[in-house]
């Protein structure tokens, strides 16, 4: 049984839709489909209709059928705009760096079933016992909102004090670390370009 993030997920890709689609412009019923792929027509019609994930071998018997690649049923409609829902309850909080002791801070990715992004957006949380981060360097930009308490950010060997509702962007290709400032939990918006 799948989790209601998985179930999600892979609703996203609208799989059963594509493959009905595909069926009617090709005017195949079910059990013409089912013929040709060795599968039941009431399994094609539970796929089509989303209350059924096809595994990738069966996938792929569907997709010969039409004489289309795996990734049809996966890249992005071009018809539509790109929209990416996530729901607070999807989220998962991850430590940085990974496997140490005590963590310089949790964040959550707030835009991860987007591929190809262009930025990367993230919840930071720096709580009150984390120590200051390691001195990093990655991609080309990055953009800070603070949401709670204060953060130091030093970039390049200058330190710039947050407040809540400050912000900051900096050159992420120098080095630069974080670290809270003050009794409180830091909170804030981390944006990255690649």
């Amino acid at each position: 049984m799948l989790s209601d993030t998985l179930a999600d997920e892979l609703q996203r890709y609208a799989i059963g839709p594509r493959i009905k689609a595909l069926r009617l412009k090709k005017k195949l019923g079910l059990v013409q489909l089912g013929a040709h792929t060795g599968l039941s027509p009431a399994m094609l019609s539970k796929i089509e209709r989303g209350q059924l994930f096809p595994t990738l071998p069966t996938l792929l018997r569907i997709a010969m059928v039409f004489g289309v690649g795996l990734d049809h049923f996966f890249s992005p409609d071009k018809e539509r705009p790109l929209v990416a829902v996530v729901r607070k309850a999807q989220r998962l909080k991850l430590p940085a760096p990974p496997g140490g002791d005590t963590p310089a801070w949790l964040f959550e990715s707030l835009d991860y079933p987007v591929a190809d992004r262009r930025m990367e957006a993230f919840y930071a949380e720096f709580p009150t016992d984390a120590p200051q981060s390691e001195p990093h360097q990655h991609g080309s930009a990055e953009f800070i909102y603070v949401l709670g308490g204060r953060l130091a950010v030093d970039v390049g060997g200058e330190e710039t004090v947050l407040e809540s509702g400050d912000a900051i962007y900096f050159d992420s290709n120098a080095l630069h670390r974080y670290r809270r400032e003050g009794e409180e939990t830091c909170t804030a918006l981390v944006v990255t370009a690649p």
